[in-house]
C-alpha cells in the first residue's frame, strides 16, 4: 500500500512538472491542454461525437511555426502594378489553358448546373492552388487550434475550429489527409472550414465532399460559392477601360454615362449594355491601370475581398479562353 502511494505521487508529481513546462497562450495565459479541454466540451454542445475529438485532438500540439507565421504577416504596401506582375503570368495563363482544355466537358457540366462562367472558375482555381498543384501541408486542426489558443483572433479561430470538427464528424475526410495553409484555408479552392460547410459540393456523387483530391468537387464547389454570392449568368465581370485626364470616378453610372463623359474599353466593345451600372476603379491611381466593374466583380470579391484578386481573377480568365 505504501509503495502504491508513493508511485501515485511520483505519477502525481510527473503530471505537475508536465504541466508546468507545457506552452501557456501569450494573449490569455491558458496552457494548452485547458484549451483543449475547454475546445472539447464546446465541440460536444455543437453536437460532434466524442470518437471524431479524440481522432482529431489525439497528440495535438501547438505549431510555433503557425505562431510566426500569424504574427509576421508583412504588411500589405504592394502596388496593383506589382501584384499584376506576380498573378497574372505566362505560366499561370499556359497553365489554365491546359487544364481549361483537359476539363472543358466538366466545366461545362458545372456551367450548366451553377449557371456560372468557366473561365472565372478556372481563374479561381490557378490562383489559389495553381490549379491543384499548391495546396498547403499545414494540418488543419493544429493550426486552427493553435491560432484560437494563442488567442489574437480566438473567436474567429475557435468558429473555424468547431466547423472543421463537423467536416470531420461528417466524414468528408480524415485528420491526416485535412491539409491547407497554416491559416486554416483548405484544399484546391482554398476554403475555410466555415466556407465549406457553406458551399462544399459533393459534384462527383461519392457521398462526401472532397475538395482536395476531387477536380469536379473543387469546380463544383468554386461555381457554387459565386453563384450563392451574386454571380449573373451570361454577364461580364469588368473589363480594362482609358479614363480621360480629370474624369470624376466616384460612385456608379450607366455604361452609357461613362462612355459619355468619354471613358472608352481600352480594346474591343464594351463587354455590358449601356443601360448597365458600372462602377470604375484605379488600383495604383489615375496614371495606373483602370478597370470598369460591373455587378460580378462584387462576386468575385466575395470569395476573396480584394479588388486586385478580382481583376487578377477576371484578367486571367478572360486570357485563359481568350
Amino acid at each position: 500500500m505504501a509503495r502504491t502511494a508513493m508511485l501515485s505521487r511520483r505519477i502525481a508529481l510527473s503530471s505537475l512538472l508536465s504541466a508546468a513546462a507545457l506552452p501557456a497562450s501569450a494573449a490569455t495565459g491558458t496552457p494548452f491542454p485547458s484549451f483543449l479541454s475547454d475546445m472539447r466540451a464546446e465541440a460536444r454542445n455543437a453536437g460532434i461525437s466524442t470518437a471524431t475529438i479524440d481522432r482529431a485532438f489525439a497528440g495535438l500540439a501547438p505549431n510555433q511555426k503557425v505562431i510566426d507565421k500569424d504574427r509576421h504577416q508583412p504588411e500589405s504596401t504592394m502596388t496593383w502594378a506589382r501584384y499584376r506582375a506576380l498573378v497574372i503570368t505566362d505560366k499561370r495563363i499556359a497553365d489554365g489553358r491546359n487544364a481549361y482544355a483537359a476539363h472543358r466537358a466538366l466545366l461545362a457540366q458545372v456551367r450548366d448546373r451553377f449557371a456560372v462562367d468557366p473561365r472565372v472558375i478556372a481563374a479561381i482555381w490557378g490562383v489559389e492552388s495553381g490549379f491543384g498543384a499548391v495546396q498547403g501541408d499545414y494540418r488543419v486542426i493544429e493550426s486552427l487550434a493553435t491560432l484560437a489558443w494563442d488567442g489574437r483572433r480566438a473567436a474567429l479561430f475557435k468558429g473555424e475550429l468547431i466547423a472543421a470538427l463537423k467536416i470531420l464528424d461528417h466524414g468528408d475526410i480524415s485528420p491526416a489527409k485535412m491539409l491547407g495553409s497554416y491559416a486554416g484555408a483548405m484544399g484546391q479552392p482554398q476554403f475555410m472550414p466555415s466556407s465549406y460547410l457553406r458551399y462544399a459540393v459533393d459534384f462527383q456523387g461519392t457521398g462526401r465532399r472532397d475538395i482536395w483530391s476531387s477536380t469536379p468537387d473543387v469546380l463544383g464547389s468554386i461555381a457554387n460559392y459565386l453563384a450563392q454570392s451574386g454571380w449573373r449568368a451570361e454577364r461580364a465581370w469588368g473589363q480594362q477601360v482609358v479614363v480621360p485626364q480629370g474624369t470624376e470616378t466616384a460612385g456608379k453610372r450607366s455604361v452609357a454615362d461613362w462612355a459619355k463623359a468619354g471613358v472608352r474599353p481600352l480594346a474591343g466593345r464594351w463587354a455590358e449594355p449601356p443601360e448597365a451600372p458600372a462602377a470604375i476603379i484605379t488600383p495604383d491611381g489615375p496614371s495606373g491601370d483602370a478597370f470598369a466593374t460591373f455587378a460580378n466583380f462584387a462576386a468575385i470579391r466575395r470569395y476573396n475581398a480584394s479588388d486586385y484578386y478580382a481583376a487578377a481573377v477576371g484578367l486571367i480568365g478572360d486570357q485563359v479562353v481568350a
